[in-house]
């Protein structure tokens, strides 16, 4: 048993992916599964969708390794967060489609809550802030509006989980209502100080406690699959979701070490070691991988549009063709403009939380064209990253040694944006070799909890640099560009931005 099955379950499509005894990709698969809209800031998944196409990745990437169910040693799960799924524990069917974290419908709740004034309560006890992004809303939204659901809730023949617990659930064939502390944490339901569910807080949203699954380490014994699904079972032993597993892939063990995930959007988490930072710049408060018990923390910060710009300025504007050609185009940019591109299409996450403002553009002048365009489309991601570099090293007051910021995603591949990341942050922006960090991640938990893979200090050796972009714009320059990037946000945002 010389491979790791790593599951990597996203919002558009499912991904398996087989990773050696090197912790090297060798064969992988991947599905999309249609998105439902049925009204407007809704977004719901078909819960069957989510199973059969992750069922169907995974013995696709075994037969394309040319591997058989006795060559792998264990099965890791890294997922969408947020997303909720609450299906009756006799027949195993779900009540509704899964909401998923995009979904905005209980945006009324958390306002009236917010108002009630239990925020202070709920951000001391999850780290989060009280919004729909979260899970524990979506939850309680399914329990009132699907007919007969409180009463079975109640009753106690519902069960609640996130992408990952639902996963295990039908990996185990119901043997197992299990899920790891970095998905519990995202579900504004868990206490991440206490590390427990929260009773209060469940109260609050007449949440039936008996509906939540028992948490475990990210490394741990989460089940064995039904031996029909690969031929013999293979027990399940590393869970993360997507962003923790990214920096688990990228190997930030370290306080003070943090990562940035390029993709449609972007996330980026701080390491905050045993230090749970109660941030005063709207940044949340998270686990970032527990082992043994133990939960290290992090400070996380969430920009909505990252790549997304690119994808505008192909489909929307229509000025490019394919993603690689912004990078070109941003290269022969007249240098004496500088447009602010301000991408707020869906507002704006981190550190300003407006979810009402929408996207601007300053600076233009007859000269401006695609050019221009691109550049200020590629550099807003720099711009963006440096307002959470900024809050989290605001809130992160340890004494000596330099932050390190470490990307992944597919924008990380631009080496113009990387280098205009450096050059805002005035720092170094280290990228690795290997890019698919979130799949590697709980490759790298499994595959040690199953005895093949190093501990922390052998696997964090074993991370490759494959570039170091170093920052070579004048200070002076930085901060008076940084400078006219926040006047451009304060133009646009559509209030005074909240208290921390």
């Amino acid at each position: 048993m010389t491979h790791i099955l790593a599951i990597d379950q996203g919002t558009t499509s499912s991904r398996a992916i087989i990773f050696d005894k090197a912790l090297t990709p060798i064969a992988s698969a991947q599905e999309e599964f249609t998105q439902h809209f049925p009204a407007s800031g809704w977004v719901e998944h078909d819960p069957a969708d989510i199973w059969v196409t992750t069922a169907g990745t995974c013995r696709e990437a075994i037969e394309r390794a040319g591997l058989g169910p006795e060559d792998i040693a264990a099965i890791g799960i890294t997922n969408q967060r947020e997303t909720v799924v609450v299906w009756d524990r006799e027949t195993g069917q779900p009540i509704h489609n899964a909401i998923v974290w995009q979904d905005r419908r209980t945006a009324e709740l958390c306002a009236r809550l917010k108002a009630d004034g239990h925020e202070p309560m709920i951000r001391s006890r999850t780290g989060l802030l009280l919004d729909p992004y979260f899970s524990g809303t979506k939850l309680a939204w399914l329990l009132s509006n699907v007919e007969g659901a409180r009463a079975k809730a109640e009753a106690g023949r519902l069960i609640f989980g996130t992408v990952d617990c639902y996963l295990i659930w039908k990996l185990t064939g119901g043997a197992s209502h299990v899920t790891d502390a970095t998905n519990a944490a995202r579900t504004l339901l868990y206490n991440i100080r206490k590390g427990e569910w929260d009773a209060e807080i469940c109260a609050l949203l007449n949440i039936p406690m008996e509906m939540l699954p028992e948490v475990k380490d990210c490394g741990a014994d989460f089940g064995m699959t039904r031996a029909d699904l690969f031929g013999k079972p293979l027990p399940v032993l590393g869970v993360a979701g997507d962003q923790q597993a990214a920096t688990l892939g990228q190997a930030c063990f370290q306080p003070g070490m943090m990562k940035s995930t390029y993709g449609t959007g972007c996330f980026a988490l701080l390491n905050t070691g045993d230090t749970l930072v109660e941030s005063q710049n709207r940044m949340l408060g998270t686990i970032a991988y527990q082992f043994d018990g133990k939960p290290s923390y992090a400070l996380e910060g969430s920009i909505f549009i990252a790549g997304a710009v690119v994808q505008w300025l192909r489909d929307g504007l229509r000025i490019i063709r394919e993603a690689g050609e912004s990078q070109t185009l941003a290269e022969a940019a007249d240098k004496t403009q500088e447009l602010y591109l301000v991408p707020a299409f869906v507002g704006l996450g981190a550190p300003y939380w407006d979810p009402d403002c929408r996207g601007a553009i300053y600076g233009l002048t007859r000269g401006s064209g695609p050019a221009e365009f691109a550049r200020a489309a590629l550099e807003s991601v720099g711009f963006q990253t440096r307002d959470l570099w900024e809050a989290m090293r605001a809130d992160w007051q340890a004494s000596g040694g330099e932050n390190i910021l470490r990307v992944d995603g597919g924008m990380s591949v631009s080496d113009w944006t990387m280098q205009f990341l450096a050059d805002i942050l005035g720092a170094p922006v280290d990228r690795p070799k290997v890019l698919e960090t979130t799949a590697l991640g709980v490759a790298w938990v499994a595959g040690m909890r199953a005895g093949l893979y190093p501990d922390q200090d052998g696997f964090a050796a074993m991370w490759a640099l494959d570039r170091q972009f170093t920052p070579g714009m004048d200070a002076g320059r930085r901060e008076a560009r940084y400078a006219g990037w926040k006047d451009a946000v304060a133009r646009t945002l559509s209030h005074e931005p909240g208290p921390a």
